[in-house]
């Protein structure tokens, strides 16, 4: 549901964000280039493209990796691929001993993955998160959280499937949100460890996470049967 871009420049962060489901081709690159003209930048001056990589709903991702790639062949770029859950989980208080990410993937099932802090994450801002599990995609009533911990949630799935989630949870969460969305200021920041350690792919390796094998069928493909 949420478009944005972001621009990480000399500890300055910029970004733009709308609420804009089905629209994010139409303003993806004009958000692109209304960042690097407030920021007095060119693109050729840019270090490297970072992208949330999913999972999520097939056309964002599929967009966002095909924009990403775009821009890294044509500047000659490295990229860095994120986690779409671990950057919704940036938005979470640190308050909690466990963050649970979790997103609507419609079909009755959930984006789903949790994070407690530790000492072996890159980025402090995650306030040292780490994942209790592999992401995965699961049907809500059948999602497995690891007991003992009190929780944050935040993601689309709180709002779907409260219900469901509750019966796992050892106790109701401290804080939970369901409007909020991956954004791309949170993939910037968890994407810098990655340049500075040149943990980095070419182009043609930064590739989506879907989670789920279904086919995304388009509309002329729906109509003819």
């Amino acid at each position: 549901e949420a478009c944005s871009v972001a621009l990480l420049h000399e500890g300055a962060l910029l970004e733009r964000s709308e609420i804009a489901p089905r629209r994010h081709a139409e303003l993806v690159l004009p958000m692109a280039e209304s960042l690097l003209a407030e920021a007095g930048l060119k693109r050729a001056q840019l270090d490297g493209i970072a992208v949330g990589r999913g999972p999520g709903a097939f056309t964002g991702v599929r967009l966002a990796i095909s924009v990403a790639q775009g821009l890294a062949f044509a500047l000659d770029l490295p990229v860095v691929t994120i986690s779409s859950l671990a950057a919704l989980a940036m938005q979470a208080p640190r308050d909690a001993e466990a963050t649970l990410a979790i997103m609507d993937a419609r079909m009755g099932e959930v984006y789903a993955c949790a994070f407690k802090k530790g000492t072996e994450a890159i980025n402090t801002r995650l306030n040292c998160l780490r994942p209790l599990f592999e992401e995965c995609v699961v049907r809500a009533e059948d999602l497995v959280l690891p007991q003992g911990e009190n929780w944050n949630v935040i993601g689309s799935g709180w709002n779907a499937y409260r219900d469901a989630i509750l019966e796992h949870l050892p106790a109701p969460p401290r804080w939970a949100e369901g409007d909020r969305h991956p954004q791309a200021r949170d993939v910037a920041m968890l994407a810098l460890p990655h340049f500075e350690a040149n943990d980095v792919s070419p182009p043609e390796l930064a590739l989506p996470v879907y989670l789920r094998d279904k086919v995304a069928f388009t509309t002329a493909e729906r109509e003819a049967g």
